[in-house]
């Protein structure tokens, strides 16, 4: 049998075991130590724009935290883009608030500005504030930076940026990461770089950074015994898994451009099959990481559908998988409002197809999946 070519698997640079070493050999293996000091450093140079960073246990427990320190609590609502990873919504019924979803914008895939706009109005003259904006840079894209800022301003209400897949990409030539009143990483084992498992919450204050340090150590108050005076989270992360994350930090411009290579291949790849679109950046203001590629397929103009594609790659033992289904579809969120009259991320879900993206596909498996590609050109 053929060897399996992931959709995107764990890449490792070289230096990680050099620090996950230096943690078994200074006994350095709880959730703080050097690693999680300079895991947190490495992020805090990369990104610029006076960042904070705190290194969690997973992009959701930021989710969760950010949530928190926003003041979102039972019966509150939170406008979360609908077409994401259920991550990015989940954290708000931790906290027994109501997620409101809100459809997508073709160009970016991301959550539409106008009906973003629409929902607020909405819920706004039916007497509900919402607590909080989740907006997320979908497969490495960045989501219509200025326009969401406006909204939040101009309605007071705080954008949590969900940059889980877009580490490495920027909008304006700022990092995404940097955008949000709190911002979130993922560095679960698919993501652009990996911890294993592992996240971090992002802030522009030291004073909140604390504050999700202190969350997610069990919300331990300083006294010679265990005294808690707020609920906490076992949410740090290990001084293990940040020497990983350090050794990535060091190769991560290098994975970016070994992603953004493979979605070159992709459009030249494609360039000859009628009916299928390579996902881009709309304009120069946008860089993409292309943690994953994805393509969309016209079913009026193409001779096959995302379906017939992805099996033809599975026989090739290659992975592929469609696109996130949004969240308004999904069996667990069918009774939470959704705006988004045009239904763009619907037609998203049906048309598109992410295909094989990791930064560590050989030149071999390029091969074998173009022609899989070529047999519908």
């Amino acid at each position: 049998m053929k060897s399996k070519i992931y959709l995107s698997s764990p890449h490792m640079g070289g230096k990680e075991h050099v620090y996950v070493q230096e943690a078994f050999d200074t006994n350095w293996v709880a959730p703080l130590g050097p690693n999680v000091t300079g895991f947190e450093t490495a992020i805090e140079n990369y990104l610029g724009e006076r960042s904070r960073v705190a290194a969690l246990s997973s992009g959701t427990a930021a989710l969760h935290l950010a949530l928190i320190l926003l003041g979102v609590k039972k019966d509150d609502e939170v406008l979360c883009q609908s077409m994401t990873f259920s991550a990015s919504a989940n954290p708000i019924v931790y906290q027994g608030a109501t997620p409101i979803f809100v459809d997508s914008e073709k160009k970016t895939w991301n959550i539409c500005p106008e009906t973003l706009e629409e929902a607020i109005k909405d819920r706004l003259e039916k007497g509900k504030k919402p607590k909080a904006i989740i907006a997320v840079h979908l497969y490495g894209m960045p989501y219509k930076v200025d326009e969401l800022r406006a909204i939040s301003k101009k309605y007071e209400i705080p954008i949590i940026e969900d940059s889980a897949e877009a580490l490495g990409s920027h909008y304006k030539e700022q990092k995404c990461g940097t955008f949000g009143d709190i911002s979130i990483l993922s560095f679960n084992g698919n993501k652009i770089i990996t911890t294993s498992g592992g996240g971090a919450l992002v802030t522009k204050s030291q004073a909140l950074k604390q504050k999700a340090i202190f969350l997610a150590t069990q919300a331990r108050d300083e006294a010679p015994h265990y005294q808690h005076s707020e609920i906490g989270y076992n949410y740090r992360l290990s001084n293990i898994s940040a020497g990983i994350g350090k050794g990535q930090m060091e190769v991560l411009d290098q994975r970016v451009a070994e992603r953004r290579k493979n979605h070159q291949f992709y459009i030249e790849a494609f360039s000859n099959v009628k009916g299928v679109s390579v996902f881009s950046e709309p304009s120069p203001d946008y860089f993409s990481n292309h943690w994953l590629t994805c393509i969309l397929i016209d079913s009026k103009l193409a001779s096959f559908t995302p379906t017939e594609l992805r099996l033809a790659l599975e026989i090739e033992n290659i992975e592929s998988r469609p696109l996130w289904k949004p969240m308004h579809m999904q069996p667990v969120f069918k009774n939470a409002p959704f705006y988004g009259k045009n239904r763009v991320s619907e037609s998203l879900f049906l048309q598109g197809l992410c295909l094989p993206s990791g930064s560590n596909l050989t030149t071999e498996d390029l091969q074998r999946i173009n022609m899989v590609i070529q047999q519908f050109a």
